[in-house]
């Protein structure tokens, strides 16, 4: 057999199935589509625009802004929220999902790659970083720590349409509704009572985000169904829950509004929040620990933003080429 007769007969082979392959791949696309349609007009948002006039919105509004086909429900904001509180009461479960969270991070932003690229992030904002630690007592080295590890430098800052995770989130006000999105081992009568009341507890808690979001984008004159971020809806640089954004946002540019996607407005909100949170000069690791845990409730992260830092802080001392 010829080369020629080879490739002819291998072309035939596989291209069949890189046409099933690819009409395999549309059909899911689809699928995934419609489920989300049916999912979408599945829920009532009654009972929640309602209750958001009820405390202050405007009804036609609210109304209007529910009715958009950009507002979906998604129902793995919720589930993906349980999922992980159930499995964390279970001491082993924990531990191994610890452990893995542990070697992702190591592997994401110590090696040496990310220390240098947080370096040389530090470096060309050394001016606007030194004034942020004049100003709150916050050392350079953690805020850009905590910018590498929650945003990859700003760079990634999610594309979830928070408006949808913090709604969705505050509609599931009872198990049952998240119930056909959760694994079918993972309630038990023995933490069924545990889910509910977290599930209620977690819905209050989106509530009260959700309209802080809705706050924000009023102020801002911003659409709320634009803004972008994480899975259960921290936005911005600095990965702020809009309620944060009241409380520890800065308005460093001064230009007259809180822009958590604005580098200056993000860095000075980290300092700020940690400063708020009891961060203070001086203090022992085990403070610090403390406070940054305040910042993400994960021993692991903590940890590994003082490690960075550690790390950033040596890279300085050791005066190493920047690449």
């Amino acid at each position: 057999m010829t080369r020629y007769t080879k490739t002819v007969v291998s072309e035939r082979i596989t291209r069949p199935i890189r046409h099933g392959l690819f009409i395999l791949c549309v059909v899911a696309a689809v699928l995934l589509f419609l489920l989300g349609q049916a999912w979408a007009a599945a829920v009532d948002w009654k009972p929640l625009t309602e209750r958001l006039t009820a405390d202050g919105f405007n009804r036609e509004a609210m109304e209007a802004l529910f009715a958009r086909p950009e507002c979906l429900f998604e129902p793995d904001s919720m589930a993906g929220k349980l999922r992980a509180l159930i499995r964390s009461r279970s001491a082993e479960a924990d531990s191994l999902s610890e452990a893995a969270l542990r070697k992702a991070y190591r592997r994401e932003y110590l090696n040496p790659w990310a220390i240098a690229r947080a370096n040389s992030y530090l470096v060309q904002n050394k001016s606007l970083l030194d004034e942020i630690t004049t100003r709150y007592g916050v050392p350079m080295e953690i805020v850009v720590s905590i910018l590498l590890i929650e945003t990859h430098l700003g760079k990634h800052t999610g594309n979830r349409r928070v408006f949808n995770r913090l709604a969705s989130m505050a509609c599931a006000t009872a198990l049952e509704i998240v119930h056909p999105h959760l694994d079918i081992a993972l309630l038990t009568p023995e933490n069924e009572e545990f889910a509910r009341r977290r599930c209620q507890e977690k819905s209050e808690w989106a509530y009260g985000e959700l309209k802080a979001l809705l706050f924000y984008a009023a102020a801002n004159k911003i659409d709320p169904l634009t803004i972008r971020g994480s899975i259960y809806g921290a936005i911005g640089l600095c990965q702020f829950m809009p309620s944060n954004i009241f409380i520890y946002g800065v308005d460093a540019d001064g230009d007259g509004r809180i822009d958590p996607f604005a580098k200056a407005d993000a860095l000075h909100s980290i300092a700020n929040y940690l400063r708020g949170h009891g961060w203070r000069e001086g203090m022992d690791r085990d403070d610090q620990h403390r406070v940054i845990f305040a910042y993400n409730h994960s021993t692991v992260y903590a940890n590994t933003v003082l490690a960075v830092a550690e790390k950033i802080r040596g890279r300085g001392r050791q005066g190493r080429p920047l690449r």
